[in-house]
């Protein structure tokens, strides 16, 4: 894949301290687990973990309490689209927020704001007094948090662990992120059970204790932070305008929309299988979840072990994911379908960590929270349209429908971005004893190179 300009350059304004070279130079030799070697990161990661595990947590509650409250899947999907919500009306205004302001000390309030959510919704659930209109308050709460946060983490990566493990530390995060969706859900229906999805909620909250106190252990001087941005007319603009002249960010961009709108719908799918398929409770909705975590977690090591990215991977994974969504709406029965959740959660996985890696390698530093923004905007401000609508769906045709439809429209996304790809960067079809791939034509034109 083509880098960009931004793959060369320096993630922003190094610290004159020769610290920051000798805590990164042990880094940059390639293994699975590089980043971690910095220490700043190690933080990062360790209080990551426990807030990720207490997220975990709390979405399992919430989607089943909504259920509980309703019986509806319209209304988990609901739930989920008042999350994301903010992120598609204003996720552009919080990369600009993150290129302005340093990163620590804007996660430090965004971290404590989104545990003071989890802690609220826990006294209404405890108190018995918490109703539907309650829950898509702290879900579009939190999706406001979310709108700087998300940016703020994304850009903060690069200026903990430098350049050169940039693919490495995003797939660590994505691992770290799974990691704790195994262990999440598995707590989260044990407690719905025995006491409650208040106990969750409230769990949740106090895990933002670990990763606030992550940030505030870090050495400033073992950073390379980005020179804030001053505040200035048109900077959103300019970030749209850079994107738009880079195939290279564009078109990653555009296929994780597509998947993340359409394809990522499982609190809608798993809590209709569970309830009107194969009538489980809430430890089959934590399995089936943990199980997508598993092969997620899978995923993500195995893209740390890569430490690259190429397009010609993303589109792969883009189009077996579909398929996989296809067949596992199909399947005969619970076993059967409980196992291709795993394969599911592998490309679904390695989908959002190589676009996400290959878009902050081929981003300029100083533009670098509007790009992650307008990512994560298209990434996840779509499921306010996809999550709503598959949960009608689902709803109204059953629960293998409506995962199905989600899959055919993600593979009819893929491949034609496939085709797109394959026409920018010239190349052709190749059908053989070997497989079916793309390969270049006998005058390949440099404006993309897929592999």
């Amino acid at each position: 894949m083509s880098t960009g300009t931004g793959a060369d350059s320096a993630p922003g304004h190094i610290s004159t301290t020769t610290t920051a070279a000798r805590t990164a130079a042990p880094a940059s030799r390639n293994s699975m687990f590089s980043s971690l070697r910095i220490r700043n990161y190690r933080l990062f990661a360790t209080g990551q973990v426990v807030s990720n595990t207490g997220t975990w947590m709390q979405r399992i509650a919430q989607d089943w309490l909504v259920l509980s409250l309703t019986g509806s899947a319209s209304a988990v999907g609901i739930t989920i689209a008042l999350q994301f919500l903010p992120m598609l009306m204003f996720g552009l205004y919080g990369g600009v927020l993150a290129d302005r302001l340093p990163k620590r000390p804007l996660l430090l309030a965004t971290q404590s704001a989104m545990g003071l959510t989890g802690v609220a919704l826990a006294v209404l659930t405890l108190a018995g007094q918490v109703q539907v209109w309650h829950v898509y308050l702290a879900a579009f709460l939190l999706g406001l948090i979310t709108v700087v946060d998300n940016p703020a983490r994304q850009t903060f990566v690069p200026e903990m662990v430098g350049k050169d493990q940039v693919a490495n530390a995003v797939s660590l995060n994505s691992a770290n992120f799974q990691s704790a969706r195994l262990v999440g859900p598995a707590i989260a229906g044990v407690l719905i059970t025995a006491v409650g999805s208040g106990w969750a909620f409230l769990l949740n909250g106090l895990s933002f204790a670990a990763p606030i106190a992550s940030l505030l252990l870090m050495r400033t001087a073992e950073l390379h932070p980005v020179e804030p941005r001053p505040r200035a007319k048109g900077q959103l603009r300019e970030g749209l305008q850079y994107v738009a002249g880079r195939p290279e960010l564009i078109w990653p961009i555009a296929l994780v929309g597509f998947i993340g709108t359409f394809g990522f719908n499982f609190p809608i799918w798993l809590s209709a299988f569970v309830s009107d398929v194969f009538h489980g409770d809430a430890g089959t909705y934590g399995l089936f979840n943990t199980l997508i975590a598993a092969g997620s977690l899978a995923g993500a090591l195995l893209a740390a072990r890569r430490g690259h990215s190429r397009l010609r991977l993303l589109v792969t994974a883009a189009v077996l994911f579909s398929v996989l969504l296809l067949v596992t709406a199909l399947a005969p029965g619970f076993w059967v379908f409980a196992a291709l959740l795993v394969p599911i959660g592998v490309f679904g996985l390695t989908v959002n960590v190589t676009a996400n890696s290959s878009v902050q390698m081929a981003t300029d530093p100083e533009m670098r929270g509007r790009v992650m923004a307008l990512y994560m905007m298209v990434f996840t401000g779509g499921t306010p349209v996809g999550a709503p609508l598959l949960g009608w769906i689902t709803d109204t045709y059953g629960a293998r429908v409506g995962m199905a439809a989600g899959g055919l429209i993600s593979l009819a996304a893929s491949a034609t971005i496939a085709v797109v790809l394959a026409r920018v960067g010239n190349l052709r079809l190749r059908v053989d004893r070997r497989g079916v791939a793309f390969v270049p034509s006998v005058r390949p034109r440099e404006l993309v190179k897929v592999a």
